[in-house]
Parts: structure tokens; C-alpha cells; sequence
């Protein structure tokens, strides 16, 4: 309803629409609308004179903007089954059935009830989120408190440049992390240009054809496969043909865990690059495999380098493959054709030993492991954080 000319529009159940006004129709033709020509005449007469009342107030989501007592007055003069038109009461429902307008204080109940249950309902969600995200940080807490306060204590200069002891003796863990190291960086160097080729593919030419649904699901397999059934696998396939255990096998096994980790980031992030790019490089002619190398891969390059790191923070503390593939070496290796120390197993096997001098150096490499994961998240986090763009 704008200045002098107000209108109440309405609804009728049989699905006409008419606009009943005082100025316009006779009374005649407003006794044929269905409104009580007096009340029209005075809610007109109402509205007229609060113009400015009716801009100044508080919009109502019932009354459509008018004051209350408006609104109220307005819908008096109505009949039962004459609705007051609102965007979305311009169609008849669906089962005919009449609509009965409550009065002033019933809308103001409804309104109250249901601000009130949007609140209720909204108090409780945030207080189950938040009990929820307490209950997660004490237990994580409580676990890097136990770290800390057990695996401070074996931190020294030895746990860096001695061999594993036997039990009674000072020793440290460098062969366990030599080899840690030696198969993480070859697990990564074979399975990551793995991962990215075919991420690539996924994302650059599997829109149609059978091979890309298939990829996809068996790398949801793989996502998802406990990693003992990985270490199985290898060593049903490699360790029992060669006849014994092998910082090779050990470095397969943790490929097979980094390959479906670098797929599925390595396609979600070419996926966020605009084909605005894509289109403005093919416009100057460029062949689709330099758009691949030198537009789509550039642009997400540090998204695929934080699927990287998250494949090396998730086989750094992998110990059941381990166990099946490269075993465990008490002196130093670099050969990698034979068994092999590392930190995972190591701390399996000192944790579970009877040895105070075994058990603290389990805790000191157990707080290596979660240190490093825990710095090898946070960079990727943070890497992640600078590909979002700023607007």
C-alpha cells in the first residue's frame, strides 16, 4: 500500500484475485469482494492518516509492514477465508481449504512462539557444537600433555647420533629415524607423480567414459583401506617372492598409502581453478597440454603441494605395513634390500618391551612422530590458507 491510493489486496478460496479499495469501488462492489464496508471505510481512513507512522515502523512479517494495530484493523473488515496477499499467498493451496487470519494477539503469540523455539533450538545446537569441540581438545590436550611430560624426558644429544642399545645400555634412535626418513622420501618420490597424473586426468578428461567413475571409486577404496590390509597386500606380492623383508618392500607399502591421497587433492584443486583460465589460454591457441603444465598446474600448485604434505604427515607414523615389509634392523642400514629400521616400529617394539631404558626412548620418538605431523599440518594449513582467494 503506497500514499494516497491504498489497496488491500486479496485472495479469494475459489482463486480470484481483488483489489478492494474505497476510492475505486462503490460500496456495492465491495459488499460483492466480501468486506464489511464500514470496517473497509474505517481501516482506509486508518491507513490514510498513519502514512508516516506506517514508514517509521518496524517492519512485522505478518501485516507486510505495517504497524501492528494496522495490520490489525485491516484484517477486521475481513471475511473468513480472505488472507491478506503476501508474495507467498498469491496462489491458492493446494487443498482448497479455507484460510481463517488469527486476530492481533493471536499473531503476536505465534510470532513469540516461534522466535522463542528459533532461539531454544538454536541455543541447544551451539551448546551440543560446543561440548562436542570440548570433549575433542581434552582428549587431544590430555594426550600431547602425556607426550610431553614422558618424552621430554628421553630428549638428549644421544637420541640423535646413537643406535638403538640393547636393553641396560645408553642408545639412541638414529638408525630408526635414518630409515624412517630413507622410505618416507621414496614412498613419496613414487607415489606422488602417480597421484598427480592421474588427480590430472580426473580432473582434465574424466568428464565422460567409464575409466574416470572407476578410478575414482577404487581410489575411495584405497582412501579408506586400513593400512594393515595395505602391508598385507605387499607382502603377499613382494616380500614372500624375494624371500625376506626389505626397506623396499617398507617404501611400496607407504606409496600405495601416499597415491590416493595426492588423487583426490590433486583433482579437487584443479577442479577450483576457473575455466575462465582454461578458455583464455585455449583463445590464444595454446594446446590443451600447456594448459595443463603452464595455466591449470601452476595455479594449483600450492593446493596439490598440501595434499603432499598431508601424505607424508599420514605415513610418517604408519606401523602396521611396516611390519609385514621391512621389519625392523637393530644396527645401521642404508641397503635397502634388506630389513630396515624405523620409528614406528621401534616404538611398537620398546613400548611393549619390559625395559625402563626401551620405554622412555618409545616415548621420545613417539614425541618426534606427533611433533612432526602435528608441523607437517600445520604448514600444509597454512599453504591451503593462501589459495583461498582474498574476495
Amino acid at each position: 500500500m503506497q500514499g494516497k491510493r491504498d489497496a488491500i489486496w486479496l485472495f479469494h478460496p475459489q482463486g480470484v484475485g481483488r483489489a478492494c479499495t474505497k476510492g475505486r469501488q462503490s460500496t456495492t462492489q465491495q459488499a460483492a469482494c466480501g468486506i464489511d464496508t464500514k470496517a473497509a471505510e474505517a481501516t482506509t481512513i486508518t491507513l490514510q492518516t498513519r502514512s508516516e507512522q506506517r514508514r517509521n515502523a518496524p517492519d512485522s512479517p505478518v501485516s507486510g509492514g505495517l504497524p501492528p494495530d494496522v495490520a490489525s484493523a485491516a484484517l477486521s473488515g475481513l471475511p473468513r477465508g480472505w488472507p491478506l496477499a503476501t508474495p507467498s499467498a498469491l496462489h491458492p493451496s493446494p487443498s482448497g481449504a479455507q484460510r481463517i487470519w488469527p486476530n492481533d494477539g493471536q499473531q503476536t503469540l505465534i510470532m513469540l512462539t516461534l522466535y522463542a523455539r528459533r532461539r531454544l533450538i538454536n541455543a541447544l545446537s551451539l551448546g551440543v557444537s560446543t561440548l562436542a569441540m570440548l570433549f575433542g581438545l581434552f582428549w587431544l590436550g590430555w594426550i600431547l600433555w602425556t607426550l610431553l611430560a614422558n618424552g621430554l624426558q628421553g630428549l638428549n644429544l644421544n637420541l640423535f647420533t646413537q643406535m638403538t642399545p640393547p636393553p641396560g645400555s645408553e642408545g639412541g634412535l638414529l638408525n630408526a629415524i635414518a630409515g624412517s626418513l630413507m622410505m618416507t622420501f621414496i614412498a613419496t618420490l613414487i607415489g606422488t607423480p602417480i597421484g598427480i597424473l592421474a588427480g590430472t586426468y580426473l580432473a582434465e578428461f574424466g568428464q565422460r567414459g567409464w575409466l574416470a567413475p572407476v578410478t575414482r571409486f577404487i581410489n575411495d577404496v584405497l582412501l579408506s583401506a586400513p593400512s594393515i590390509v595395505i602391508g598385507l597386500f605387499v607382502y603377499e606380492i613382494y616380500v614372500i617372492k624375494i624371500g625376506h623383508f626389505s626397506g623396499w618392500a617398507g617404501a611400496f607399502a607407504l606409496s600405495i598409502i601416499v597415491i590416493p591421497v595426492v588423487i583426490r587433492t590433486t583433482e579437487n584443486m584443479l577442479r577450483l581453478v576457473p575455466n575462465t583460465l582454461r578458455e583464455a589460454a585455449a583463445a590464444l591457441g595454446t594446446p590443451q597440454w600447456k594448459i595443463i603444465n603452464f595455466v591449470t598446474l601452476r595455479a594449483a600448485r600450492a593446493g596439490i603441494l598440501t595434499g603432499i604434505l598431508l601424505a607424508v604427515a599420514r605415513i610418517s607414523g604408519e606401523t602396521a605395513p611396516l611390519l609385514f615389509t621391512s621389519l625392523n634392523n637393530q644396527f645401521w642400514s642404508s641397503d635397502l634390500n634388506q630389513p630396515m629400521a624405523n620409528l614406528p616400529v621401534v616404538i611398537f617394539q620398546f613400548a611393549m618391551s619390559p625395559y625402563a631404558d626401551w620405554q622412555s626412548l618409545a616415548w621420545a620418538g613417539a614425541l618426534l612422530i606427533t611433533v612432526s605431523v602435528l608441523t607437517l599440518n600445520i604448514l600444509a594449513r597454512v599453504l591451503f590458507r593462501q589459495t583461498v582467494p582474498s574476495h
